[in-house]
């Protein structure tokens, strides 16, 4: 079985909170995914599908995203 942590980290993209302010509308329109702001903590979550969140690390690069 693999680490659940790996295959998190392939399904998921965590931020800071304002990271996506300029670009939500965007990411959510071009590409499938959840976007989910936990309430206890200052961070967003893109949450998709492991081609998807490829994707879409390449997509936050191109506007200036910098990945943590």
């Amino acid at each position: 079985m693999g680490d659940p942590a790996a295959y998190r980290d392939s399904t998921q993209i965590v931020l800071p909170v304002g990271t996506l302010e300029d670009i939500e509308v965007d990411l959510e329109a071009e590409f499938m995914v959840s976007v989910f702001r936990p309430t206890d903590a200052e961070i967003v979550r893109i949450i998709g599908s492991p081609v998807v969140i490829k994707e879409v690390t390449e997509f936050l690069t191109r506007h200036g995203v910098h990945m943590p």
